[in-house]
């Protein structure tokens, strides 16, 4: 199965597959810093007391949790998946920390909401594996107010030679073994590398969500000495 063809209904169903031991090879695949990777998007997004934000590609919640623990009771977080057997896992832990979020599926291409509804909208480690990154881009910007923030939190390429090696190693030979090992499917985890090793990322991401048209400003933060990064979107309309 060429998963890489980053077809919709494949991409879906190796999310479902991998669904019920997702959060746990995180955890051991980046020695939880994926966590303190979310909460600086947050801090960078700029999100306040009573923000209304909306969360792509959420997963099992993580960074929709992140952001209601900022926007506070007064603010609204929703958070939307196109898998269900991912998003399936989102409001238990919601529910365990005592924060009151909304989750319902959506895909980040053909957003159910309203032009300008949200200050803030966000996606992480999820643009790289929509069909149309641009198209998805240009969704979160539609729905998202003037002068408010597109949030993308997304793997890239170390921009050091020696360092980007050794990631490659770990990332091609040690990370699918690993997480196969926790979920069972080690073809996902080999997926995953390969598309974020072929991705765009840096000035040519910056470039590709400039192409919208729709933000006044764009910059990028490197996260881990550029394992990720995180693009901020200053949207216009």
């Amino acid at each position: 199965m060429d998963i890489h063809a980053s077809k919709p209904e494949k991409i879906k169903s190796m999310f479902s597959k991998v669904a019920k031991g997702y959060d746990k090879a995180n955890n051991v695949l980046s020695i939880g810093i994926h966590h303190l990777w979310r909460k600086k998007l947050v801090e960078l997004s700029q999100a306040k007391l009573g923000h209304s934000v909306l969360d792509c590609a959420t997963g099992t919640g993580d960074l929709a949790i992140e952001f209601k623990k900022t926007v506070g009771n007064s603010g609204t977080v929703l958070g939307t998946d196109f898998c269900k057997e991912m998003l399936d896992h989102a409001p238990m832990k919601a529910i365990e920390k005592h924060l009151k979020i909304n989750f319902e599926i959506a895909d980040v291409m053909h957003l159910q909401y309203a032009d300008s509804r949200f200050d803030i909208t966000s996606i992480s480690f999820g643009i790289r594996n929509v069909a149309d990154p641009l198209k998805g881009i240009a969704e979160l910007a539609r729905v998202t107010k003037d002068g408010g923030k597109v949030c993308i939190l997304e793997f890239g390429q170390i921009p050091f030679p020696v360092l980007n090696k050794l990631y490659e190693f770990y990332s091609t030979k040690i990370l699918p073994k690993i997480g196969g090992l926790i979920t069972g499917e080690a073809e996902a985890y080999s997926y995953l590398q390969k598309s974020s090793a072929d991705f765009p990322c840096r000035d040519e991401f910056v470039k590709l969500m400039k192409k919208t048209h729709q933000f006044s400003e764009v910059t990028y933060y490197p996260l881990s000495l550029g394992i990720a990064y995180i693009y901020i979107g200053t949207v216009k309309h």
